[in-house]
């Protein structure tokens, strides 16, 4: 018998070696390497679907063709729609990622279900759990009535010869990618040559004609998609689920979206029948917030395209201990580093023996520079003991050399929060200049300096 050849893998990022060694060469990670079988060179043992996409000439067309935009699948919820783009496109691959029991299986039921009541046929494959369990959840959700075909299978090549036997559906959910198989390769299930090919597999499936095929996958110890990051380069779209598991909102972000905009996001509501989309998430955050508490501030930001506004809360205290501690929840604290950093050098604010503590009210998590202004009026207002207005919002990106730059999208900030009952807006003086006409209430500052006159700290309590 020919002696099969062996090969080592790397989990985190898929290269392939011929010798074991401690840490990947391509992605420099301690630990990853595992020993496996080589797949076999021969395309025999394929799936059909995939031989023949080998044998069909390749069809050229010019960039300025007649093609028709595909068509996309709409949900009942909006946001969702939003955050697709104007909803899944038929004929694309998604991966939707998150930690365990976030939410992802209880929504994409919730998707089936919608899209199965307009008429659209929808396989439900789950790899982890078995059809009654399936129905138990749907019953709990109030969708067990739905026409959504059901399957409990792990095989690759199984699921391709029973959705070649039956009519296209519009969407095929698998649940997850990490628990299938193939016998293509001699490969346990979830390492990196299994998932690789099963996926390689699906998306091809959606190529070919006009199946939605969603894909759910598992995350690492630290956040990141498990599996080789060529997963996310093959697919179409990206969906991460974020939030905590003992908070009820969950946040759904687009990490990549080759039909719509990536950084949208759409908040939900886990409650007992299932998912439920906030539609005015600004109110709920800034719902429960103290409005006369030293180290409160009211961030205006932006998430895609849409502004959303938020509590930020800190707290300063001299510190126990030698080391002075810095804490940050929802926000880089290499950020606020730099930020304690310029508020010593421009406003004479030293924090060295003090502990520092911040946080993002409602378990949101900001990425965007313009918080920076909201955090230095937070951190300002804890160590002098003054709450700030109750009535003002703050937004910019603060500079190493205490400028205060302009943010992108300024009049949908301002009008986010005029919405909501803000009266004043504290803003980069570069985005004054084409507010100052639309709106009297806005004040522009130029430097962090401005912002701590303007907040008017108590000198007397020995901070400055």
């Amino acid at each position: 018998m020919k002696n099969k050849r062996r090969e080592f893998v790397c989990q985190n990022c898929g290269s392939v070696t011929t010798r074991w060694s401690g840490r990947c060469l391509e992605c420099n990670e301690w630990n990853t390497i595992v020993e496996g079988i080589a797949p076999q060179q021969s395309q025999s043992r394929y799936h059909p679907l995939l031989s023949q996409v080998k044998t069909i000439t390749t069809e050229m067309s010019k960039l300025n063709g007649d093609e028709q935009e595909s068509s996309r699948l709409i949900t009942d919820m909006s946001d969702l729609n939003r955050v697709t783009g104007g909803g899944f496109v038929q004929g694309s691959a998604v991966l939707v990622s998150g930690p365990p029991g976030i939410g992802k299986s209880t929504l994409l039921l919730q998707i089936a279900s919608c899209l199965s009541q307009k008429d659209r046929p929808v396989v439900y494959i789950s790899g982890e759990e078995s059809i009654k369990q399936i129905q138990l959840r749907a019953k709990r959700l109030n969708v067990a009535e739905s026409n959504v075909i059901l399957a409990s299978e792990t095989n690759v090549d199984n699921i391709l010869s029973a959705l070649t036997t039956m009519p296209p559906p519009a969407m095929v959910i698998v649940d997850s990618i990490q628990t299938l198989w193939t016998r293509s390769v001699d490969a346990a299930p979830g390492t990196v040559t299994q998932v690789r090919l099963s996926s390689q597999m699906l998306i091809t499936l959606a190529k070919s004609g006009d199946t939605a095929v969603i894909l759910v996958g598992h995350v690492t110890k630290d956040g990141q998609i498990a599996g080789p990051r060529i997963i996310e380069h093959m697919v179409d779209t990206v969906l991460y689920f974020e939030g905590e598991g003992t908070d009820c909102f969950r946040i759904l972000r687009a990490l990549k979206n080759r039909f719509g905009p990536t950084n949208e996001i759409c908040i939900f509501e886990m409650l007992d029948n299932g998912l439920t989309e906030i539609t005015s998430p600004s109110e709920v955050f800034l719902n429960e917030r103290n409005r006369d508490t030293p180290g409160s501030a009211i961030f205006a930001g932006m998430e895609g395209s849409r502004p959303i506004l938020l509590e930020v809360q800190s707290l300063v205290t001299p510190t126990s201990f030698g080391l002075p501690r810095r804490a940050v929840v929802g926000w880089d604290i290499n950020r606020l580093a730099m930020i304690l950093a310029v508020m010593k050098a421009y406003c004479g604010i030293n924090t060295s023996e003090h502990d520092v503590y911040l946080n993002i009210a409602g378990g949101f998590r900001i990425s965007e520079p313009a918080a920076d202004l909201a955090i230095a009026a937070s951190l300002m207002s804890s160590i002098s003991g003054i709450a700030l207005s109750s009535n003002s919002v703050y937004f910019g990106e603060v500079g190493l050399s205490g400028a205060v730059r302009s943010a992108h999208n300024a009049a949908q900030r301002v009008s986010e929060a005029q919405r909501l009952g803000f009266s004043r807006y504290i803003i980069p003086q570069g985005n004054f200049v084409s507010l100052k006409a639309k709106n009297s209430a806005v004040e522009g500052i130029n430097t962090i300096t401005n912002l701590m006159s303007l907040i008017s700290l108590n000198q007397e309590k020995g901070f400055i």
